[in-house]
């Protein structure tokens, strides 16, 4: 599992729990909110009437007279009168609870409505509510008048509050889901560059470190970045001093036999061909040292250091034109296919060098009389210099080989090897630019050799 996942979830979790709580206790206090508000109202009703009542004449019964020549509306509120005892002595609904003892507080039939249920004039009986106020005749009380108003009128106010407060917390709630899911992207982004970099650094591909604002991941870049180094370092002297000491192995063996007959009295042409031997292999020596150094230069970087916009059809046909010596001597037939115009970013000496290779490899293999072609295409935001020769084509056990330094295979003529070094250094170049170079057989016979490179912007 990705700690990004983890890190969501957590976070959906935690806050669907807290979320879920606080909305439980919201929604539970609707109900009691809507009722407070209604029994407040009640009251000031029952305030009213009762001082209404108390205006007429003070004689007996009086006062529920004038409360009983009020229109009635029992749908929506029920009037109701009692004696000072409590029994009912008027009551809007058709005279329904006359008669009956009304004591206070009363509860019962229905759920708990209002936190104030405690208030002797206030009860709760059958889902009806209902509030009472003294009414006073000469400093006296001579009785009760009071209110009753179904829960239930007030159900659908509630529902649509209830659900008007739950589609709100949905809203929120995805909001906040959606932030949880930036966030942990965010705090992950850093791990997913570190993982790039050294994915890239296993694959061999130039990569720098990525920067990142939080100190522990800047620090662990820093020490993946110490760590390349010092692997590669060790691993590059180990490999370079083994395969330099595989490769100067040979020549220097021809050297020393040599040199050991030449201290012999001989023939002079004998001499004259031990001599030959002695500066060809010391030759072969330079070119694998100079080659070598200019890989380990080219290794050694960390990016372009003259970046310029190279014309690419440009350079093919300068490198093709000065290779015309040795392709012309091996009468070959080169044809370059290049437009001008289209432009690469990088260094134009080191783009150079890489044709060069691979054009003198196709000119190296190809049999005399043979045709080479060189061609540029555009394709996908790419660059591609695609050059094909008329060979025999790789062997099937070379062609997982031929990039790896100092393997080489003998040239079709002279049956002699080159330093190996070619094709690893066009890889170091097309890396260093962003692309990449790949060499197959063709269907047809010969090799296509493909130079990649992302277009300038």
């Amino acid at each position: 599992m990705k700690i990004r996942t983890v890190i969501f979830g957590v976070y959906v979790a935690s806050s669907a729990l807290g979320f879920a709580v606080l909305m439980a206790f919201i929604l539970s206090e609707v109900r009691p909110r809507y009722v407070e508000a209604m029994r407040r109202t009640m009251g000031d009703t029952a305030a009213f009437l009762a001082s209404f009542a108390a205006e007429g004449p003070a004689e007996d019964g009086a006062w529920v007279r004038r409360l009983a020549a009020l229109p009635a509306n029992t749908d929506l509120l029920r009037v109701f009168a009692s004696d000072p005892a409590g029994r009912v002595v008027f009551d809007s609904a058709k005279g329904r609870d006359v008669g009956q003892l009304y004591e206070w507080p009363m509860t019962g039939g229905g759920r708990a409505a209002s936190k104030n249920y405690t208030l002797s004039n206030v009860s709760v009986v059958a889902d009806e509510l209902r509030v009472r106020t003294p009414v006073r005749q000469g400093g006296a009380v001579v009785g009760w008048v009071g209110v009753g108003r179904p829960l239930n009128s007030v159900t659908e106010a509630i529902w649509n509050a209830r659900v008007r407060l739950a589609l709100g917390a949905l809203s929120i709630a995805a909001v906040m889901t959606a932030a949880g899911w930036w966030i942990a992207r965010r705090l992950t982004r850093p791990l997913d560059r570190l993982t790039a970099y050294a994915q890239a650094v296993r694959d061999g591909q130039p990569a720098t470190p990525p920067v990142s604002r939080a100190a522990e991941i800047a620090e662990l870049a820093e020490a993946f970045e110490r760590m390349r180094a010092a692997l590669e370092g060790k691993q590059y002297v180990e490999h370079y001093t083994q395969t330099l000491t595989h490769e100067l192995k040979a020549p220097l063996s021809v050297i020393r036999g040599a040199a050991e007959l030449l201290h012999e009295n001989m023939p002079p042409e004998d001499r004259a061909r031990f001599l030959a031997h002695l500066r060809a292999e010391s030759d072969r020596i330079q070119r694998i040292v100079d080659k070598m150094l200019q890989l380990s230069a080219l290794e050694a970087r960390r990016g372009l250091e003259t970046v310029e916009r190279v014309e690419l059809g440009g350079v093919l046909r300068e490198v093709a034109e000065a290779l015309r010596p040795l392709w012309q001597t091996r009468r070959l037939d080169l044809r370059v296919v290049a437009t001008d115009g289209a432009q690469v970013r990088g260094e134009r000496f080191l783009l150079v060098q890489a044709l060069t290779n691979l054009l003198q490899n196709a000119i190296e293999f190809t049999p005399e009389g043979g045709v080479i072609t060189a061609r540029m295409e555009s394709t996908d935001g790419e660059l591609r210099i695609v050059i094909e020769d008329g060979g025999p084509g790789v062997p099937d056990y070379a062609l997982g080989r031929i990039f790896e330094r100092f393997y080489s295979l003998p040239r079709p003529d002279t049956g002699r090897k080159s330093t190996g070094l070619g094709l690893s250094f066009v890889r170091e170049i097309a890396l260093l630019h962003g692309g990449e170079v790949s060499v197959a057989n063709r269907a047809g016979g010969g090799v296509r050799a493909v130079l990649r490179l992302p277009v300038a912007a």
